[in-house]
């Protein structure tokens, strides 16, 4: 279920504060030293750092 065009213009990483981008059943940061990826789940994002899966 995809996100709100205008919500996810507003959301952005909590860790370095750069935007997010909608891949798939998560929010991934789009910050070059961050990359941290948070899920979504019943269409809410989890944007808690203890929750987002770190960069492969």
């Amino acid at each position: 279920m995809p996100l709100e065009a205008g919500l996810l213009e507003i959301l952005a990483c909590p860790a370095c504060h750069a935007s997010l981008k909608e891949q798939d059943t998560e929010l991934v940061c789009t910050g070059q030293d961050c990359g941290l990826a948070y899920p979504v789940r019943d269409g809410i994002p989890v944007l808690l750092i203890d929750e987002a899966r770190r960069p492969a």
